[in-house]
């Protein structure tokens, strides 16, 4: 059974940073991590994806200011978020897969979502 549950959003001003974590179980280890947002009104959108090898990928929309990380040992990835704008303002869900992707139908485990608000 697989679980995923996220945690570290919240209320930050412009510029701010936020780092957020997501505890998993119940997953292959070879599987690639993921951080998804959705805005309101908006698609949910791949942001970072971390393969079991610590291959990256971002959207180009966080490059340089977001960084995916993973700790195997702990079944967790983590997104560093720094220099926070408005437009990051959405609910972050973290998601995992078999194959290392960035689009949401290549996902077929999502956590809950965590609410990152930037004002």
């Amino acid at each position: 059974h697989v679980q995923l549950v996220e945690s570290g959003g919240g209320l930050v001003q412009p510029g701010g940073a936020l780092r957020l974590s997501c505890a998993a179980s119940g997953f292959k280890a070879s599987y690639s991590m993921a951080w998804f947002r959705q805005a309101p009104g908006k698609e949910r959108e791949g942001v970072a994806t971390i393969a079991a090898d610590g291959r990256t990928a971002y959207a180009n929309s966080v490059k340089g200011r977001f960084t995916v990380s993973r700790d195997n040992a702990k079944n967790a990835v983590y997104l560093q978020m720094n220099n926070l704008q408005s437009e990051d303002t959405a609910l972050y869900y973290c998601a995992i897969s078999p194959v290392f992707a960035g689009w949401v139908q290549a996902f077929g485990y999502w956590g809950q979502g965590t609410q990152v608000t930037v004002s």
